[in-house]
């Protein structure tokens, strides 16, 4: 089973921004010698605890400090660009890093309405134009947009012999759905729903229509998991994750809480109610037992490929969690 990182560039509670960014290329350089075989940086918009609104730029510094793993993004926000100068973006960062990128593309808007509107001019579309804004990104990117569209004698450059490679991501069935239609490898974020996306995976693969791209479906599940040596310490870890998810809920926008923050946080009885429901997105435990779950969902969803994101209340806990996952799988053996 192949597996891969998802990183948001999570900045901890008294660390700055800065200190993110650094952190998320260690971190890629750890999962290149690990043996993980993506690694995809996320866009988000105005988030005290995310520190990445550009993940364009942040994979070029990535590619530059590892070797072998493929880098790319999960993903770029498209409703807010230019389907050519996203192609002409991506083409430039094959022709730096040829066969190693990734091309991930959301609908959503990574942060509030309010902020939607301000990254986008106030033209903000709700993704009412994503479908087509994916044909034009994949025909330009390709070279291949039909003879009757306005655009059809527009060229992204740098041309090339090889392309990134496209995958559309999301939590619901509409861009599984679209993913079908297009041809095109779909990636499903458990970490963000975990009910009903096994449907969604299966009603991809099973409604998939061949394309210039891809002659067969191929899905990979992104899961939200912490592992320690032990099953105690991974509970203790996943404090912080819980108070963050809260804290997403009361719309609280403060970075990462630490443990001892986490610790300190008394909750009532609805808010306790409510972190023991989002335990659902979430596998931890030691690593036999991370192992096995992840086993078991990639099973559920018949996915072909595991992406993992790790967020904690320290730097050092997250990596040691990728490492012992690494472990647990034989990656790079």
């Amino acid at each position: 089973m192949r597996l891969g990182v998802l990183d948001q560039s999570p900045v901890i509670s008294g660390h700055t921004p800065a200190r993110a960014v650094a952190e998320t290329v260690a971190l890629a350089e750890a999962a290149d010698r690990l043996g993980y075989s993506r690694y995809w940086l996320a866009e988000h918009h105005a988030i005290a605890a995310l520190a990445d609104p550009c993940p364009e730029i942040l994979l070029t510094r990535v590619a530059a400090a590892t070797q072998r793993i493929r880098v790319g993004t999960g993903g770029v926000l498209l409703p807010y660009y230019s389907p050519l100068k996203v192609a002409e973006v991506f083409r430039m960062l094959e022709a730096l890093f040829p066969d190693r990128i990734d091309l991930g593309i959301g609908r959503a808007p990574g942060g509030d309405q309010v902020t939607a509107q301000a990254v986008s001019r106030g033209h903000y579309t709700f993704a009412e134009d994503f479908p087509q804004q994916v044909r034009d990104l994949v025909g330009f990117l390709d070279a291949a947009l039909p003879a009757g569209h306005p655009f059809a004698r527009v060229k992204a450059m740098p041309a090339g012999d090889t392309a990134p490679e496209i995958w559309l991501l999301g939590s619901s069935d509409y861009s599984g759905g679209l993913a079908a239609l297009l041809g095109l490898r779909f990636a499903f974020a458990h970490f963000i729903t975990a009910q009903g996306g096994d449907a969604v995976m299966q009603t991809y693969k099973s409604e998939f229509t061949p394309s210039a791209r891809e002659d067969a479906p191929h899905a990979l599940l992104c899961v939200f998991a912490i592992c320690a040596e032990t099953g105690a310490e991974a509970e203790r870890l996943a404090a912080s994750i819980d108070l963050r998810r809260l804290h997403m809920a009361l719309g609280v926008d403060a970075p990462v809480p630490t443990y001892a923050e986490a610790a300190a946080r008394t909750y009532d009885e609805r808010e306790a109610a409510y972190v023991r429901s989002q335990r659902a997105r979430v596998v931890l435990g030691d690593p036999p037992t991370v192992r096995a779950r992840l086993l078991a969902l990639a099973r559920q969803f018949a996915a072909d490929e595991l992406m993992i994101i790790t967020i904690t209340g320290d730097y050092p806990s997250r990596l040691r969690s990728y490492e012992l996952i690494a472990g647990a799988f034989e990656l790079g053996r």
